[in-house]
Parts: structure tokens; sequence; C-alpha cells
């Protein structure tokens, strides 16, 4: 497996007494386990502040976990040396989701390029700045694009610069955050669709994470709906979009199909978190022990999991 997430907690502190001590948590992501393996699309779901991007960080190595644990290749980053994560660091990669800030203005696109070939010491240096014309070839983008800044990009442009550089170490998983939420439906398309000539072509990776469930059902094998830092659903791509079972994945599946329907209600301060299921005060089908104990993710044979007491009912 290259990815191993499991059943990891990442909490920050919100409120600090005068001495500078932490008084008041909030849990940004909530018990999560994912795996993704070698050439498989993985997509996350749901609502902003859901703990979506969050989970990325922690899965790519940006955040430590509070408790729990990641494993690349088998094994576990927390317990590696700052050396040998270096040496595997590459292989796993991240694309964000602002084009225009993730890019450094002062440098010019071949610097950004060969910047993480120099970082990790990866091929001769008279061979890089050909190698890095031919990354900006394989995205779409002139090989004279090298010596520009930027801002004489428009943001599709930008976004497939940041796939290069996440390209240009060679890796076998791409964190991809809200890659294509600033864009344009259009160019939307165009990206997506370098993303699967990617996958296919060259076996890439992919855990996708998106507010999007049309866009992350186009690319993505498997879905794990989130809210509020936990996963309530969670299964086969084509299972979950034609069957939810969760209403959370219900009402989110309607609401993106343009049916006129939208969820009730505010999501809960994660700092004030309800009892029981997360999603009760928000729920048309909540009933009493909805609103007393938390249902924990229970899968089947096919790998179809969810957090609903009522899942086989609705």
């Amino acid at each position: 497996m290259l990815l191993s997430v499991q059943k990891i907690t990442k909490q920050f502190s919100v409120q600090r007494s005068l001495l500078g001590r932490p008084t008041a948590f909030v849990k940004a992501v909530d018990g999560v386990s994912i795996d993704v393996g070698a050439g498989e699309i993985v997509g996350v779901v749901g609502e902003s502040g859901c703990g979506k991007s969050t989970l990325g960080r922690c899965a790519i190595g940006l955040y430590e976990p509070t408790e729990g644990a990641v494993f690349w290749d088998g094994l576990d980053i927390q317990k590696i040396s700052e050396a040998k994560k270096k040496s595997i660091r590459r292989k796993f990669q991240m694309v964000f989701q602002n084009p225009y800030a993730s890019l450094n203005p002062r440098q010019k696109i071949g610097d950004i390029l060969r910047e993480p070939l120099e970082v990790h010491g990866l091929l001769e240096s008279s061979k890089r700045s050909g190698f890095v014309k031919e990354l900006l070839d394989q995205v779409g983008l002139s090989k004279e694009d090298v010596d520009k800044y930027p801002h004489e990009f428009s943001g599709g442009q930008r976004q497939r610069i940041g796939l290069a550089r996440a390209m240009a170490c060679q890796p076998d998983l791409i964190v991809l955050d809200e890659p294509v939420s600033s864009l344009d439906v259009s160019v939307q398309a165009s990206v997506l669709n370098l993303l699967s000539h990617m996958n296919r072509h060259r076996g890439i990776a992919y855990l996708f994470i998106s507010h999007d469930l049309q866009v992350v059902g186009y690319l993505s094998q498997r879905l794990l709906v989130m809210y509020l830092g936990q996963v309530v659903e969670a299964g086969g791509t084509d299972e979950v979009l034609g069957n939810p079972r969760h209403p959370y994945t219900k009402v989110l599946l309607a609401a993106s199909e343009g049916k006129g329907v939208k969820i009730e209600g505010e999501p809960p301060n994660p700092a004030q978190a309800p009892s029981g299921c997360p999603f009760h005060p928000r729920c048309a089908f909540a009933e009493e022990r909805c609103r007393k104990e938390r249902q924990p993710l229970l899968g089947n044979e096919n790998g179809r999991k969810v957090a609903c007491w009522k899942w086989d009912q609705l």
C-alpha cells in the first residue's frame, strides 16, 4: 500500500490562557482511516471545514497527527529518521488549492520546477533544464515558458505548473487539494483530463480532495464522504453516488445535481461538536439514539461503509 492513514486525529488549539497554555481544542480530523494503492484514485468529499484539507496535509506529512499513524510504503513517517523521510518524500507530493498563492511570484517557472530536482538531488545539473522543458510540454505548456513569471499565466495554467512541479520528483502518489475549485468550468475539464491522462499513462495515484461530488466522481474509483472531521460513508464511487446510504451523502449529492435541495442549517462549531452522530442537528431522519450515540463506521463484504443507525432503512 502506497499510503495508509490509520485512525488519525488532528486537533488544534483555539483558545489559550494568559500564560499561553492551550485551554480549548478543535478536532479537525477525528479518527479517520484511508488507504491508497498504486495507481489508485481515492476521492475525499465534504463541505468546507469538514477536515478534508487537514487530512491531506497529515497524509503528506505537512501536519503531524495528534493521534494515529501515517504510513508511506509501509513506513511510519513519525518513527523514521529525517534522512529516510527525505529520501522517500519525493514519492509523495501535493498540489494545493490556490494556484495564485502556491507559486513564488519572484521565481521564474524554470527555477520553480528545477528546485525540487535540486533539493532531492535528482538528475545531473546539465540535464535538469531539458527535463523541466519536457515537464512543461507534458502538462500542455510551452517549453519557452521557463523564463516567464507566475503572474504571466492564467489560473488554469498556474495549476498545470503546480502539477508539473509535483511531477518533477516522479512521484508515486499526489495529494490534490481542491485542484480545480478556483477555475472556470471549461478550464476545470482540461485539468481533470490531464490528471486522468497522467494516471493512465504514468500510473500516478491520487488522493483527490474536493467539495464537488461531480468532480470527484469523474476521476475517483473509491470515495470517502466526510462531515465534521469524520468519515460518514465510504465505498466504490459508483456505489456511493448511485445509491447513497447516509442522509448527508444523499442531500450532498442532490444539491450537486442541481435538484434544488439544500442542507438545512449550518455545520456545527467544531469546537462544540454535538453528541452522538455529528450530523443529527441537520438530519431529517434523526431520532433519540442518533442524538446520544455515535454509530461506528461499519461495513460489509464489498467494502461499503456507513456511519448511520438507520442506513438500511433509508
